[in-house]
């Protein structure tokens, strides 16, 4: 199956089970993906990290993510949209996917759905794939509705993980709105303190909260996020290691330099040209 949809105020919408044969689609900017394997296996690079699917696995992807489809055996399927067709920051209200299934982090969501959430996933994307056979005037409202519910099941999904049960919402959303404000402003802002000002909570409670979710530290996440970045630009850009060190806030390229050697375990020197290697190597699907 291969669908997509434009809207007049430039809103995308596809279901495919041929992602990786549209190299124009796994490589156009603004779209947030879920991606969920059937049945067999799917080989995926994100931001040149190789990850192994398998039958009932699912992760979300944001735009910020650069993704290689490297080998799919079986059969799985892709959803993905703009925000031009359903704003995550317009309806973070209601569905909690905004920090919590779509961030920048390289951290991204990888669940393994049992037998009751593969039959209740099944419903809505076969729902889904009827709707796209549907071509009248509520045909764009439908779609939105399941994306929607899509977005919400897969939410819930991943809260039930966390064990968040009856009286921890509140905490849920304090960890969403943190990966949120990390998101916006970790440019600037490396701090936990800095974090928890905005939150109008302590550093002392936000970090025994992200323990009480099983989490990294805030510290942490804040670190992986402007380090995801890093790797990035560094990876799909020409920008010299001085320039990338401005855009994300250092002092100077020395202290970036000691924060990318602590984080990857390796120099930016060191770290472009191994990826350059990976680069030359040749790939193929099957």
């Amino acid at each position: 199956m291969d669908f997509k949809f434009n809207t007049r105020m430039d809103g995308f919408f596809a279901l495919t089970t041929r992602l990786h044969e549209d190299r124009a689609l796994q490589g156009g900017k603004g779209f947030y993906k879920f991606i969920w394997v059937r049945d067999g296996k799917l080989d995926i690079e994100v931001d040149h990290v190789v990850m192994h699917l398998r039958k009932g696995e699912l992760v979300t992807l944001s735009p910020l993510h650069h993704v290689d489809m490297l080998r799919a055996e079986g059969h799985y399927l892709s959803v993905l949209f703009n925000s031009n067709f359903y704003c995550i920051y317009g309806h973070g209200g209601e569905s909690s996917c905004h920090g919590f299934l779509f961030h920048g982090s390289s951290n991204i969501l990888h669940l393994s759905l049992d037998a009751t959430e593969t039959e209740r996933l099944s419903h809505i994307t076969d729902t889904l794939a009827e709707e796209c056979a549907v071509a009248d005037n509520l045909q764009e409202e439908m779609l939105r509705l399941l994306l929607k519910r899509l977005i919400i099941v897969c939410t819930r999904m991943a809260r039930l993980r966390l064990e968040t049960g009856k009286g921890r919402e509140n905490g849920f959303d304090i960890i969403r709105q943190f990966y949120v404000l990390v998101d916006n402003h970790f440019k600037e802002k490396k701090q936990v303190q800095d974090y928890a000002e905005m939150l109008y909570r302590s550093p002392k409670t936000l970090s025994n909260l992200f323990s009480l979710y099983g989490l990294d530290s805030p510290l942490h996440i804040i670190h992986e996020r402007i380090d995801a970045e890093a790797r990035r630009l560094l990876l799909y850009t020409s920008k010299s290691a001085k320039e990338i060190s401005e855009i994300l806030g250092f002092e100077d390229l020395a202290t970036f330099s000691r924060f990318f050697k602590k984080m990857n375990r390796k120099s930016i020197s060191d770290f472009r040209r191994e990826e350059k290697k990976e680069d030359d190597r040749p790939t193929g699907l099957a």
